[in-house]
C-alpha cells in the first residue's frame, strides 16, 4: 500500500516568541529539532522514496533531521514555494497578543481563522489552498500514483490546505484542525486517487 506522510516543521524561534512567521526564514529550535528527530522515530519503519518541502529553512531543516534519523539522507528531494507558510503580509514578525491589542482579537481571529479573509498584504487559507492543491495534483500525486511513498514536510496551513482535499473537508471543518509541529500524519493512497 502506497503512504503519504505529512509533517509540520518542529517549532521555529518565531513559534517560540508567537510572532506570525508565514514567509520569513527562520530556523527551528533546539526543541524544533528534537521534535524533528522524535518525527523521524515515528517514520523509523516506513519506506519513504521521495520528499517534498518548502523553500522555508524551518521546514528544510526539519526534513534534513528526519532523513538523517530515518538513515535516508540521500533519497530525491523536491523543493518548492508552492509548499511555502501561508503568507501573513504586514503582520509578519509581529507579536500575536500585541497585534491583537493593536487590532482587537475578533480581527486578528478573523484573519487567522476565516477561511477566505486575507491579513493586510497576505494570504488567505484559501489563496494557499488555491497554489498548494495544483502543485499536489500535477507534482505529488503522479509519484503517488507510480507507487512511491511520499514525505511532505512543510507547514501548518500549507499543510491544512491539503489535508482539507484529501479529507473533503468542508472550510468550517479544516479551520478546527490543529495541526502539531514534528507530529507525521500518514495516509494510504490507493490507486483510484483516494484516501484509505
Amino acid at each position: 500500500m502506497v503512504k503519504l506522510f505529512l509533517v509540520r516543521h518542529g517549532q521555529s524561534q518565531w513559534n517560540l516568541e508567537n510572532r506570525f512567521t508565514g514567509w520569513q526564514n527562520i530556523d527551528i529550535t533546539v526543541l524544533g529539532q528534537q521534535e524533528a528527530r522524535q518525527a523521524g522515530k515515528a517514520l523509523m519503519n516506513e519506506s519513504i522514496d521521495i520528499a517534498f518541502t518548502s523553500t522555508l529553512i524551518r521546514a528544510q531543516h526539519t526534513l534534513q533531521i528526519i532523513l538523517e534519523e530515518i538513515g535516508k539522507p540521500n533519497i530525491p528531494i523536491i523543493v518548492d514555494a508552492a509548499l511555502n507558510e501561508r503568507s501573513y503580509g504586514n503582520l509578519e514578525g509581529l507579536n500575536k497578543d500585541e497585534t491583537a491589542e493593536k487590532y482587537g482579537v475578533e480581527q486578528v481571529h478573523i484573519w487567522r481563522r476565516s477561511f477566505d479573509v486575507a491579513p493586510p498584504g497576505g494570504e488567505s487559507l484559501k489563496d494557499t489552498y488555491d497554489r498548494v492543491i495544483p502543485y499536489f495534483e500535477n507534482f505529488i500525486q503522479p509519484e503517488l500514483d507510480a507507487g512511491k511513498n511520499v514525505l511532505i514536510v512543510a507547514h501548518g496551513n500549507s499543510l491544512r490546505a491539503l489535508i482539507m482535499y484529501l479529507e473533503h473537508l468542508t472550510p468550517a471543518q479544516i479551520l478546527e484542525r490543529e495541526i502539531a509541529t514534528g507530529d507525521p500524519i500518514t495516509y494510504q493512497w490507493d490507486h483510484n486517487n483516494k484516501i484509505i
